[in-house]
């Protein structure tokens, strides 16, 4: 393996890749603008393996969807970085284990996929105990809302009550069991 050129800028890369044969495109998910549209160009014409200091599952979902074949926190050893390069210039993908396991969940429990963004927010401050005014303060939002958004997600995911959704989260992975209470 062998690095064929380095660039700064997303911009540059199109003629990079022009000049050059490359088989691997390393691109940082957080170069100078939202890179989501360019992987998708860019995955037509090589594999994208993305390199991000964030660990937020829908973030890391979204440049897969876009066409990246690998994701590769900033935080893992340069072996791990080596060994996602390998097998994503073997044809294969390469996921980190927290992104598999949240993957997973997402194939294993389909209700969750229903959950919007927002949702999602308020499942992860319920399961981490905050009660209804808390989760407002936190979300920005009244406690009507909050308890209008809880009605909702018990009714998309199929639970009773707090204690039950807050099970479910941690039982998906929409919450960790090393988090604390923001």
């Amino acid at each position: 393996m062998s690095v064929v050129a380095e660039v700064a800028r997303l911009d540059d890369v199109l003629p990079v890749l022009e000049r050059h044969d490359c088989d691997v495109l390393l691109l940082d998910l957080q170069m100078d603008r939202n890179a989501l549209a360019d992987i998708r160009a860019l995955s037509e014409r090589v594999r994208v393996a993305v390199v991000t200091a964030s660990e937020e599952p829908e973030e890391l979902v979204a440049a897969i969807r876009a066409g990246a074949r690998a994701v590769v926190f900033k935080s893992l050893a340069v072996t791990t970085l080596i060994e996602a390069l390998q097998t994503v210039a073997g044809g294969n993908v390469w996921l980190p284990p927290s992104l598999q396991t949240y993957i997973a969940g997402e194939l294993q429990h389909p209700g969750v996929e229903s959950l919007t963004v927002r949702e999602r927010e308020i499942v992860r401050y319920v399961a981490l105990g905050l009660h209804n005014a808390e989760v407002a303060k936190k979300a920005f939002i009244s406690e009507q809302t909050v308890k209008t958004h809880l009605k909702n997600i018990f009714q998309k995911l199929g639970v009773r009550d707090r204690v039950a959704l807050a099970m479910y989260a941690a039982r998906v992975g929409l919450v960790g069991v090393r988090e604390r209470s923001p």
